[in-house]
């Protein structure tokens, strides 16, 4: 049951942080945008540390969650910190090496690399919760809905951490700002867990609406990032493809934010 549970665990956190890097970030890349405004072997690259250092994290996030059950609440702040704090020294790392740190395209490499440690966390709470003796449809879809806030908090958190340098982003941006996002949205998780499967299910989807809506509001910072080597900022997007995905449908004639009008 150990080997099955870390199975399907594995399989969770690779669908949900996989898949946003493929959907969010591969929408600024080559088809769906004139030029890929990021190195893409770089991009790999970040996500496959992100898989590695988040290991250490995902132990730290479990035993912030046993701590709050066990009502050790010391225990579960000094987890928690350790945590947020760990996450955010890990993103400022990774944009100050020489590898991933000489482009404006930082915030694309941290969105791979957050993304993937909320993945390794996502395991490890499906794994734990698969875990246990009694496993119910409604606790599945509890701690479903508290991976996908964990990896929706991360990819927020990348952009949250970021101060200023791009349009869009936020101007008291920072690791502290990022940080006290990361420690509330944790905060909703853990405290839904002792609630039990309501409560998980409520706390996570508190945390899912808000990592939803901070990412939202800070995404079309990415659409103002100049491709690598590249002096401007990119070119205006092409006629079928504007920041989409190829398929989607074309923004309205008349909407103002398209760029373009009815002819």
């Amino acid at each position: 049951m150990v080997v099955a549970s870390l199975s399907i665990g594995a399989v969770v956190g690779v669908l949900l942080s996989g898949g946003f890097v493929w959907w969010e970030v591969g929408r600024y890349a080559v088809p769906q945008v004139p030029v890929t405004l990021f190195d893409e072997r770089k991009e790999l690259f970040a996500y496959t540390a992100g898989l590695f250092v988040g290991v250490p994290l995902a132990l730290a996030a479990i035993l912030y969650l046993l701590s709050l059950e066990t009502g050790a609440w010391p225990g579960a702040l000094l987890f928690l910190g350790a945590l947020v704090v760990s996450t955010e020294v890990a993103q400022w790392a990774l944009l100050r090496t020489r590898f991933w740190g000489r482009s404006a395209s930082g915030p694309f490499y941290a969105l791979g690399y957050r993304a993937a440690i909320g993945g390794i966390i996502a395991l490890a709470l499906v794994a734990q919760y698969l875990g246990n003796p009694v496993v119910t449809v409604t606790g599945v879809l509890a701690v479903l809905v508290e991976a996908s806030a964990v990896v929706a908090l991360e990819v927020a958190g990348a952009l949250l951490s970021f101060r200023g340098g791009f349009p869009g982003a936020p101007a008291r941006g920072g690791p502290i700002p990022g940080a006290i996002f990361g420690l509330f949205g944790f905060f909703l998780i853990g405290f839904g867990n002792v609630a039990g499967e309501l409560g998980t299910f409520a706390g996570g989807l508190l945390a899912l609406f808000g990592g939803v809506l901070v990412y939202r509001r800070l995404r079309p910072m990415l659409a103002t990032i100049p491709a690598p080597g590249a002096s401007g900022p990119p070119p205006g997007p092409r006629a079928d493809s504007a920041y989409r995905r190829t398929g989607e449908p074309l923004p309205s004639s008349g909407d103002p934010k398209s760029g373009r009008g009815s002819g």
